[in-house]
């Protein structure tokens, strides 16, 4: 699990991706949100699924997928805030 924390606590983005995936969103609609590129994003979004801390909720779309955090991503997110 400490492992989880240091990769998300390392990261500004990655933190502030999964701090508002709480509500799901799109790419395009968090990089609107944190202002960042819908590229930075999108990269963020990837690392932080394949870690199993947000999932896509609309996987057979093509575009527009939403994703959200998962159980293990609040967790860890509650973690960090508390530090």
């Amino acid at each position: 699990m400490y492992d989880l924390i240091s990769f998300v606590s390392r990261g500004k983005i990655r933190k502030v991706v999964l701090s508002n995936l709480v509500k799901p969103h799109t790419p395009t609609e968090l990089s609107h949100i944190i202002k960042t590129h819908r590229s930075t994003t999108s990269r963020t979004i990837l690392a932080l699924e394949s870690k199993g801390l947000v999932k896509c909720i609309t996987p057979k779309e093509k575009m527009g997928r939403y994703y959200e955090i998962t159980a293990l991503g609040k967790k860890i997110i509650g973690i960090i805030k508390n530090e």
